[in-house]
């Protein structure tokens, strides 16, 4: 598979990587709150271009296996559509789990965010989100300008970003460095 590499300066598609990275921040910023309010780490969990929160990181306690799903291979466990008392619980315990059960799902509703999906962000920038789920593609923004390493070619004439220009592969990983770089610092 090739790769084409590409950058752009154009105030339309530095403005729509500079919003998406913002609303995927805030997005990880109620994730974190989120993970607070269980008391766990939360998983950002990604369904093709759709991130969305998969569960919460728990004691793999049976104890808490009436309101959680059990862990996943990572440790994160999904909250319950509905309670699920063990076999041999009274009446009164069942109906006390209900009611925790509803105070769990309540909270989740009140923090959790909604799912975000990245082919948004693809069609401000100009690009048939489609062509991208065939091909690849990431992008990110350093200093006003917008690198781009695509499976797919501009030159095409069935895809165009404003602005953009091939450049070499060399100049996309000393960019992709820099900012991998800046994010380690903060």
């Amino acid at each position: 598979m090739s790769n084409y590499m590409y950058k752009t300066t154009a105030p339309a598609v530095v403005a729509a990587v500079i919003a998406w990275d913002a609303k995927r921040s805030a997005w990880n910023t109620q994730r974190a709150k989120l993970g607070q309010v269980f008391g766990g780490e939360t998983s950002p969990m990604r369904s093709g271009s759709r991130s969305y929160v998969g569960g919460v990181k728990l004691s793999a306690s049976r104890d808490l296996d009436v309101h959680w799903c059990r862990p996943d291979q990572y440790g994160y466990r999904a909250l319950r559509s509905s309670a699920k008392p063990a076999k041999g619980t009274s009446k009164e315990d069942r109906a006390a789990q209900v009611v925790e059960h509803e105070r769990l799902v309540t909270l989740w509703k009140e923090h959790c965010p909604a799912s975000i999906d990245m082919d948004e962000a693809w069609e401000a920038i100009g690009l048939n989100p489609g062509a991208l789920w065939m091909f690849g593609g990431v992008f990110f923004e350093l200093d006003g300008v917008v690198y781009l390493n695509l499976g797919l070619r501009l030159e095409d004439g069935n895809e165009n970003i404003e602005g953009a220009t091939e450049i070499l592969g060399s100049a996309f990983e000393t960019a992709r460095q820099t900012v991998l770089g800046q994010r380690q610092a903060a």
